[in-house]
């Protein structure tokens, strides 16, 4: 996707810079808004952004539509587009944002997809014994299922983040912010099974590599590499085609609200910095809402 070079792009390239080197966004956030633009750069050809209309933009959403995206990518493309607009109102370029009054979709209450519990069990136990590396791959996916990480936090954890004496393991999430989140019996035995017989060897391939997940070669698991895995043993079960690392996050989220956690330690173990991030969770399972029901209303 090349988008036309020129003025539009220059003010796409500065939002950019100013998103990563001011505002300090971690690297994929900063990623993210940048292929957002080129998108928008390549609907918008030769004209200039300042001179769009709110209609201009609606159908700019509707492209968007036409090329197949899912629902939330729409919406992440309509969030880069108001970033867009704002760094040009900061800027001086123009007065008004015609992106903030294009009607927010329903799309952004969209209930994620979150795993069954049968789902849950054939993917943590879909890589199999006599697999290559299938201890690593188990130690991965239980720590996604265990606290709630992002495929990018789990790819940065350190040995020294995981405590297994508390139980507890430290993650550096969205603009380095760094939380604790616990470590269950289930994950802590299969990261020691990893540490024991897998770890060693990929280690000795590095030079004495700080991460805890290791590649074939030593290195650090890069977040991609988890997405490919993650698919391929999602692949075996009978969960759906759609599934990614963030449906563990969904799904961990899920489990614990309905297991009556509070949404406030819910949205802190997940690094939400508003809680109305979280509260979509409650919507999901319709059990908890019911019990939220009887227990609260008069006539429950």
């Amino acid at each position: 996707m090349q988008p036309t070079v020129g003025e539009a792009a220059m003010w796409c390239d500065a939002l950019v810079d100013y998103l990563r080197t001011q505002c300090f966004l971690a690297d994929n956030t900063v990623r993210a808004y940048r292929r957002d633009l080129q998108r928008f750069l390549l609907w918008l050809g030769k004209r200039r952004p300042q001179e769009l209309s709110v209609h201009d933009l609606a159908d700019y959403v509707a492209w968007l539509g036409e090329q197949q995206l899912a629902p939330a990518s729409v919406a992440r493309h309509l969030v880069s587009l108001k970033m867009f607009y704002r760094y040009l109102q900061l800027e001086g370029q123009v007065r008004d944002n015609p992106v903030e009054l294009l009607g927010s979709p329903k799309l952004w209450q969209r209930i994620p997809q979150v795993l069954s519990p049968r789902q849950l069990r054939e993917l943590l136990e879909a890589p199999r014994p006599g697999e290559p590396l299938w201890r690593r791959d188990r130690a991965m996916l239980e720590l996604l299922y265990a606290t709630g990480c992002r495929a990018s936090e789990i790819s940065h954890l350190c040995l020294d983040d995981v405590h297994f004496d508390t139980g507890f393991c430290r993650c550096v999430g969205k603009g380095e912010k760094q939380r604790i989140v616990p470590l269950g019996d289930r994950a802590a035995s299969a990261i020691r099974d990893y540490l024991d017989h897998e770890r060693p060897a990929l280690a000795a391939l590095g030079n004495r590599p700080p991460w805890l997940l290791l590649s074939r070669r030593g290195r650090r698991l890069r977040r991609e590499r988890i997405w490919e895995l993650f698919k391929k043993y999602a692949a075996r079960t009978s969960a759906p085609e759609r599934v990614s690392p963030h449906t563990m996050r969904h799904t961990f989220a899920t489990h614990m609200l309905a297991g009556g956690a509070d949404l406030r330690q819910v949205q802190e173990m997940l690094g939400h910095a508003n809680i109305a991030t979280t509260q979509i969770y409650t919507h999901v399972d319709p059990r908890r809402l019911k019990r939220v029901h009887q227990q609260f209303h008069p006539r429950g």
